[in-house]
């Protein structure tokens, strides 16, 4: 397998220009001759259609819900960073760059960071042209506020909405390319498969999730915009219906997949309550603005948090990290808060939880000033747990929630198969390690309004793409199989479900075997124990899961136990990646590699890589390839957030 990562040559201010200039087009009146299909539909997906319309592509996008509204882009809460320096405390596209790649823990490519940086700047100018509310100063100006592990002040916000505020502005683009016949829509189907025609991607098989036929669409090229994999833990952040179907079956088909264990565990989520749960709530990061996050120093200490002292608490992430404080990373707070409640200080009637106070807030800045910039969150997390964060503080713990891992790009977003575009979440290009926060709106728009649309131009312009339909021999082949497999999904259904098991039994125990061993610490013996109990998984899955219901028809346990089938074949990629990295780095905490301080400890000299897996067959294990990484413009270092 070939990895040729494109990165152009030049300084890296001017590589992307330059690319740019260098870049094949494709002049107005050709490009209504070309066909693209984008599979997803939130930003980063929504952006993508609608530009590619707009510039005269003809575009087909799948959605698997009854409106790209649903997509799960709307949960981002907290806000989207650019380089704008609107509060003049020393931020530039460099310091974003050094921060998102710092933040990764140089496990990233800089020429993507530092392109992702400079197209940060546009991506505000083009929502707010949109209509996009952002939060604004007295004086009208767009406001910002601090974000993990940066010490400046750079994230742009709508209240607690922003996911929801600009997937309404792409929204509202793709709206006027559907209207206009640039776009045509097909909502309520999953993708089942991608088509692969002479070495490219030329199409897509899906499922009609209404009526259970199996549809094949024809196109020049296809976008993977369908986002990460936390769900194979079976409890995330992310939306039930988020998975990894589309990538996995890409991934099947030659797509190589990158970096697979590397999944971000967000450290401020309502804790597990009890095993009746089918999610977890994300509470959003810009509440460590304002929030003081602490523990009992006893841990015999069961008084409600009232009762217990200034003297009595310990504010852990301030006392270790005087320089950030609550605004360390992602991993560094969800690694502290495991730690905290390790050692017997967790607070709640499970002891898996730490405090997030506002109390200091409210009375610093009044209780008008607290609701105005997280009102909804703190209403989100009343209905939940029926405690009012303005009166006591929150409880806290991590949980699985975004994916740095995802399909191996180029510096042009294309897989591995020719043809085969992936765009925000589901690739992996630009967050290394860890994802800071307030990226992942930044990465999905930058992808979709800014960086596909030479890429594909690109693609076009250089190579000869054949005509195809979908009534050729390999669109009735990829039909056929997966028909077969959806049989095959129905095998267990006759005589009823005595005797057999749900697809959520199983699921809950695939997401029990990664969390335990796979999650936030992993070690040797725990990961080579997971790869021998996961064949097991699949046994059961296969052999004993009852699944009603038939495939020609509407059918939500089938279309789950399709995507649950999918994340147990995956899981064995993401285990084998944790193994192979014997180094901690951003949100991979190898317990074998630790600082005297148990802070995470890389090893530049043997895994300065990209670990990037190819798909052998059924009964082969994958096989590991390495992008290496050079770094010519930061010096990677020991992460210190003291």
């Amino acid at each position: 397998m070939e990895l040729n990562s494109r990165i152009p040559s030049g300084p890296l201010a001017e590589k992307w220009d330059s690319h740019r200039f260098q870049s094949k087009l494709v002049n107005p009146a050709n490009r209504r001759k070309f066909r693209v299909i984008v599979v997803g539909t939130g930003l980063a997906g929504a952006s993508a259609a609608a530009t590619l319309a707009e510039l005269g592509y003809k575009v087909d996008a799948f959605c698997l819900h009854d409106s790209p509204r649903r997509a799960h882009s709307i949960a981002a809460q907290g806000g989207i960073n650019a380089a704008k320096n609107y509060q003049n405390d020393g931020d530039s596209v460099f310091r974003l760059f050094y921060d998102t790649i710092k933040g990764g823990d140089f496990r990233a490519r800089e020429a993507n960071v530092y392109r992702l940086a400079q197209v940060s700047t546009e991506i505000i100018d083009q929502c707010v042209a949109q209509g996009v509310p952002f939060a604004r100063e007295y004086g009208g100006t767009l406001a910002n506020r601090s974000f993990g592990g940066a010490q400046v002040s750079r994230t742009f916000y709508a209240r607690g909405q922003t996911g929801q505020q600009l997937l309404l502005g792409a929204y509202s683009a793709l709206s006027r390319q559907i209207n206009s016949g640039g776009v045509t829509m097909y909502n309520r189907r999953e993708m089942m498969d991608v088509v692969v025609v002479d070495g490219k991607a030329r199409g897509v098989v899906v499922r009609n999730m209404i009526s259970g036929a199996i549809e094949s669409y024809s196109a020049d090229a296809v976008l993977l915009c369908t986002g990460g994999y936390g769900n194979a833990y079976f409890l995330s952040t992310n939306a039930m219906a988020s998975n990894v179907t589309a990538a996995w079956r890409a991934c099947r088909r030659g797509a190589a997949f990158a970096n697979p264990s590397f999944v971000q565990i967000h450290p401020t989520c309502i804790p597990v309550h009890g095993d009746y749960q089918s999610k977890l709530t994300l509470m959003s990061e810009s509440l460590r603005n304002d929030g003081r996050v602490w523990v009992p120093k006893n841990k015999d200490d069961t008084r409600p948090p009232a009762q217990i002292p200034e003297e009595d608490r310990d504010y852990y992430l301030e006392s270790k990290y005087p320089s950030f404080g609550n605004l360390v990373p992602r991993d560094v707070a969800s690694r502290n808060a495991k730690e905290q409640c390790d050692q017997g200080k967790g607070v709640g009637s499970t002891g898996l939880a730490v405090y997030l106070d506002f109390g200091d807030a409210i009375k610093r800045d009044g209780e008008d000033v607290i609701l105005r910039k997280y009102g909804n969150l703190f209403q989100m997390y009343e209905k939940i747990t029926d405690s009012d964060p303005m009166v006591e503080p929150m409880m806290i713990y991590p949980a699985v929630h975004y994916t740095m891992g995802g399909l191996w790009v180029d510096y042009n977003l294309m897989t591995t198969i020719p043809g085969l575009f992936a765009l925000g979440e589901c690739n992996f290009s630009d967050h290394g390690a860890n994802r800071l926060g307030a990226s992942a709106l930044m990465q999905g728009l930058a992808d979709g309004y800014f960086v596909i649309s030479t890429s594909i131009g690109h693609y076009f312009g250089s190579e000869r793409i054949n005509p195809v339909t979908n009534a050729d021999a390999a669109f009735k082949e990829v039909e056929n199989e997966v028909n077969e497999r959806m049989q095959k999904l129905l095998q267990n259904s006759s005589g009823g479900p005595s005797g057999k098991v749900t697809v959520d039994d199983v699921h809950k125990e695939l997401g029990r075997l990664l969390w335990d061993n796979c999650g936030m610490a992993r070690n040797r013996q725990d990961l080579e124990l997971a790869l021998e109990e996961l064949p097991k998984i699949k046994d059961k899955f296969w052999n004993s899961v009852y699944v009603p219901g038939a495939a020609d028809d509407i059918n939500q346990s089938i279309e789950k136990a399709g995507r649950v089938a999918d994340f147990i074949e995956f899981g064995e990629f993401m285990i084998r990646d944790a193994l192979a990295r014997e180094e901690s780095c951003g949100c991979h905490l190898r317990e074998e590699s630790q600082t005297e301080e148990n802070e995470a400890l890389r090893d530049d000299d043997k895994y300065s890589h990209v670990s990037v897996w190819e798909y052998k067959g059924d009964d082969q294990p994958p096989e590991m390839h390495k992008e290496h990484l050079v770094f010519e413009n930061v010096t990677p270092s020991q992460r210190s957030y003291k």
